[in-house]
């Protein structure tokens, strides 16, 4: 079956979290991905599961012959990936002039933390610092609660990896109408504060209050995380007031003397988020499923990701996969109705001597295999 990114050729300069995962995402949607790594580096498991629909490539860019390498692969390229520090590929002699002058169409990726400037772009950092400095891990917790966000949820992927994978298809798109390449400069700090465009919308409607715990999603009881029974949680998300209704009638609340004021009655918020604690506290999570999930009252249960593997929703679309025991979500968005197959990851180096024969014969169709 043929892919929407079918032909496009990416040169990834192997590295840690965001970049591979955009990587291994362009790879999903049908992209043909070359992964340049260090020998050095890969002494941990390998066939990790960002490297699925890849081929992996060994080489040392800091030998002449690694740097002649990537030089050639660029010349055939449609888009290079890198995720070093701000300069050092400019000292490795592969800068975005060094490729550029090789391919002018070529689109070249750059993902960071901090960006190629700024008072911050030398320094080292991690999703939750990037996420924190823009603003995007303050409400990530109840105003009593440390913020803490899911790992490499924020930042690593949300700010840097799809931002970064957003920058080369536009970049692609200009270079083919065009012919000019251009150099995607994705850092982890703008993406994730670009995130937040949602939530200031609904700052200036109100909705977002700039103190911890005076906003709807942190201390209204119908957009609430609550505990069960066995101690496992569930969400209710009831915010447009049909849905609302809907949840005090299922609860069985709706002549209850706690909830006749207006839902956006702020004074009762306490006592009606302390009756739902009390109330979802007498049953399991799984007899709540069976209560809201059937209903449009805008409910999920809190699962984890071998859980939601095994949710009836999940799995009736084939959401969730394991492939050598390793559980992995498939590719998405899907296209046309279909789901695209979850390609299978390759061992780090698996590839080096197929691709180095291939090229010590000028034959750039087995180096690249569409």
């Amino acid at each position: 079956m043929s892919k929407v990114l079918d032909r496009i050729r990416v040169l990834e300069i192997g590295g840690l979290g965001p970049g591979p995962f955009c990587a291994m995402h362009l790879a999903d949607l049908g992209a043909d991905v070359i992964s340049i790594v260090r020998e050095a580096e890969n002494t941990g498991p390998t066939g990790t599961l960002l490297n699925r629909g890849k081929r992996s490539v060994f080489a040392d860019l800091k030998s002449e012959a690694g740097r002649q390498l990537v030089l050639t692969l660029v010349a055939s390229a449609d888009v290079l990936i890198e995720g070093m520090r701000p300069g050092v590929m400019e000292r490795l002699g592969l800068g975005p002039e060094e490729c550029l002058r090789v391919n002018p169409e070529l689109v070249y990726g750059r993902m960071t933390g901090w960006g190629q400037d700024g008072p911050l772009a030398p320094r080292a950092g991690h999703d939750n610092n990037y996420a924190s400095v823009a603003g995007a891990l303050w409400g990530c917790s109840p105003a009593e609660a440390r913020p803490v966000s899911s790992f490499a949820m924020v930042g690593d992927i949300g700010g840097g990896a799809l931002y970064l994978m957003t920058g080369l298809l536009a970049g692609i798109i200009q270079a083919r109408r065009t012919g000019k390449g251009t150099v995607v400069d994705a850092a982890i700090v703008d993406g994730s504060a670009h995130m937040l465009n949602l939530a200031l919308s609904a700052r200036q409607r109100g909705m977002v209050a700039d103190e911890r715990g005076q906003s709807m999603y942190d201390s209204s009881p119908f957009y609430e995380t609550y505990v069960c029974a066995d101690g496992h949680h569930i969400t209710i998300g009831a915010i447009e007031p049909q849905f609302y209704a809907l949840l005090l009638q299922t609860l069985d609340l709706t002549d209850d003397p706690d909830f006749s004021t207006a839902q956006h009655d702020r004074a009762m918020w306490p006592k009606r988020r302390a009756r739902l604690q009390t109330i979802f506290l007498q049953q399991s999570r799984a007899h709540w499923q069976s209560v809201f999930e059937p209903t449009d009252v805008c409910f999920g249960a809190v699962l984890s990701p071998l859980e939601a593997s095994q949710h009836p929703h999940l799995r009736a679309r084939g959401v969730y996969n394991e492939q050598g025991g390793v559980l992995q979500a498939a590719p998405a968005p899907r296209f046309d109705g279909q789901a695209y197959e979850t390609p299978e990851a390759c061992n780090a180096g698996a590839h080096t001597q197929a691709v180095l024969d291939a090229l010590a014969h000028g034959d750039m169709q087995k180096v690249w295999r569409r």
